[in-house]
């Protein structure tokens, strides 16, 4: 069954607001800690950032 505009929208909000979160936490972790977690702590956030990234596009959602 596929999803309505308004539930693919939202799934979209939601990705990007996960994203988001883990890039401020990241770099708050940078600034806090140290570059070298900062640098292993951005890897699951590029993982995220390009999750939703895949998901815009695949949905013919505008950037």
């Amino acid at each position: 069954m596929s999803k309505s505009r308004s539930e693919v929208l939202e799934e979209s909000r939601r990705k990007g607001a996960v994203a988001g979160a883990a890039a401020v936490a990241t770099v708050a972790l940078g600034a806090t800690v140290g570059l070298p977690i900062a640098v292993v702590a951005a890897v699951p956030t590029v993982w995220l950032g390009v999750r939703w990234w895949k998901h815009r596009a695949r949905n013919g959602i505008k950037f």
